[in-house]
């Protein structure tokens, strides 16, 4: 009784204040205000609520050249490359990792599709059965914070993200969609007609599983191993639309921001990357999601950068032609230009006294360590953000190293939750620590 008391009181506290809130909008005020600590939830006398962690996955898969972003020394003294020169306002902001890869990923493009997952042997298409990526394993435990569990985005069509089933999550192609999805109320009547497609939609798969489950007892060892990746997938589904509904009854957050318009130009490396980083810092800014994957476009057309005249595929591709280099570095070097815009936006904007950047892990890499050879052996790594201690360069012997997912247990332990492996992980990752 008297535990029910003190709850009852709390809720009632927080209520206030957040009507306080509401009465500054209600009496014409048009500036929302921060999030304060004091509006945090709290119990008397206990630490307030953990700060929200995020995390950014971001993968340029046609990579970075080795010699142009790896220092040759490693620890806090490292003299910085090319690559991480364009970065180095941000130098303690940041730790580059050398050395890493997926064991048991051959050297072949279809590594993307293990970029984020670990599964071994991508490369031998029959058979392959893909796992989950960090970005969805992050989501089932920490997804339904916010009103977009995840966001896979993609400039090319291609994304990077895989369910606990192996299924691929179609990413979001285009800034415009991606903005209205976030931001943008429906008329109302849509907002209904949304709501009911979610209840039909649950209603429909209840039906279709009792249908299947009525099936099981007819099938062979194989078909009912089908049918269980159909149940898991059937309740991944089931998840998100449950989330989806109860998401859908509260208003979106209003931003000054404009709506963006798509780029259509399919070769527009730079244009694209910089649509799809504006939108991840809205995303993370309004906490309408804290887990990003985004693929960067690799293609095999021109991008319209000045002093760039061959394709970009073809490019990385060099086969140490210095003429291909020098243009592929002019190429690399906008890249990391568009990277350190998005650090300045995040470092920029203020969360409860810490930075966005502090909050947010914002993991730079590629499937590919020298696209030229198409291998998949020291991986270009960087990490910034996430209150690590950074400022270093880690660097692991490509010979012996330890699996890139020790990267990815350290990265989701960061974002609070409690796990001791991922994928093909033996432990997090040796030297990197928190501040």
């Amino acid at each position: 009784m008297f535990m029910s008391s003190q709850s009852d009181g709390r809720r009632a506290e927080r209520s206030l204040l957040w009507s306080r809130r509401r009465m500054l909008r209600a009496a014409g005020v048009s500036l929302t205000l921060p999030l304060l600590d004091s509006l945090l939830p709290r119990a008397r006398g206990e630490a307030p609520v953990a700060a929200p962690r995020r995390m950014v996955c971001i993968c340029t898969p046609l990579s970075l050249h080795p010699a142009n972003f790896f220092p040759a020394d490693a620890g806090a003294d490292y003299a910085a490359t090319p690559y991480l020169d364009v970065l180095k306002e941000f130098r303690d902001d940041f730790t580059v990792i050398s050395g890493l890869s997926h064991p048991e990923v051959g050297s072949s493009h279809d590594s993307i599709f293990s970029f984020l997952t670990g599964a071994p042997h991508p490369e031998i298409r029959a058979g392959f059965r893909n796992s989950i990526s960090v970005d969805q394993f992050a989501a089932e435990r920490i997804g339904q914070l916010t009103r977009v569990p995840s966001l896979s985005l993609s400039a090319e069509g291609f994304g990077l993200s895989w369910t606990r089933s192996g299924a691929f999550v179609p990413p979001d192609l285009y800034p415009a969609t991606i903005f209205a999805r976030l931001f943008l109320e429906g008329k109302p009547e849509e907002v209904r007609e949304q709501r009911q497609r979610l209840r039909d939609g649950q209603s429909i798969l209840d039906t279709v599983r009792g249908q299947a489950r009525s099936m099981a007892p007819a099938l062979g060892k194989r078909d009912r191993e089908k049918l269980d990746e159909y149940f898991t997938s059937v309740r991944e589904l089931e998840q998100r639309m449950s989330v989806a509904e109860q998401w859908s009854q509260r208003p979106k957050p209003k931003v000054d921001a404009k709506p963006p318009q798509n780029n259509m130009n399919s070769a527009d490396l730079i244009g694209k990357t910089r649509l799809m980083f504006d939108l991840v810092h809205l995303a993370l800014q309004t906490d309408s999601t804290r887990l990003v994957a985004m693929l960067m476009l690799g293609t095999s057309q021109v991008p319209p950068i000045p002093g760039v005249s061959l394709g970009h595929h073809d490019l990385s591709h060099h086969g140490q032609d210095p003429a291909k280099i020098a243009q592929l570095r002019t190429i690399e070097l906008e890249k990391m230009n568009a990277l350190r815009e998005l650090l300045e936006k995040l470092k920029q904007t203020e969360e409860q006294g810490e930075s966005l950047l502090d909050r947010t892990m914002v993991y730079f890499s590629s499937n590919l360590g020298d696209a030229s050879t198409h291998s998949t052996k020291n991986l270009p790594v960087l990490l910034a953000g996430g209150g690590f201690r950074h400022g270093q360069h880690l660097a692991f012997s490509a010979d012996d190293p330890p699996p890139l997912s020790n990267l990815y247990v350290s990265m989701l332990q960061r974002l609070g939750i409690e796990v001791d492996g991922f994928s093909s992980s033996t432990g997090t990752l040796p030297g990197l620590a928190l501040r």
